[in-house]
């Protein structure tokens, strides 16, 4: 049993959307590396996988943080057709976190 308003956690204690994050951004992260075309942007992308994997490693992404990431990944490389199932993977599982919270005014 879970309280109102917490993320689901499997029998481990882990919670299910890190664990697909995980995933997400190792599949993404081994297709990138195998791509065997240089593009410009490429170590934007490489740098923004690399930090949501930190983010991944340390159990509690920040949305706002995740979402940017995902901006920046989807801007350097979201034109590279062989990589676009990848990146949707990445995509579904940063939406699985909700929207960041609004800045209050």
């Amino acid at each position: 049993m879970r309280s109102v308003g917490q993320p689901p956690v499997t029998e481990t204690g882990e919670d299910p959307r890190v664990a697909g994050l995980d995933g997400a951004v190792s599949r993404l992260r081994r297709e990138l590396a195998g791509y065997p075309v240089e593009f410009r942007d490429r170590a934007i992308a490489e740098d923004e996988l690399a930090a949501l994997a930190v983010m991944v490693a340390n159990g509690a992404p920040e949305i706002a943080r995740m979402r940017r990431s995902l901006l920046l990944i989807v801007g350097s490389i979201g034109s590279v057709s062989a990589l676009g199932p990848a990146l949707m993977g990445v995509r579904n599982a940063v939406d699985l976190f909700g929207e960041a919270p609004r800045p209050r005014r």
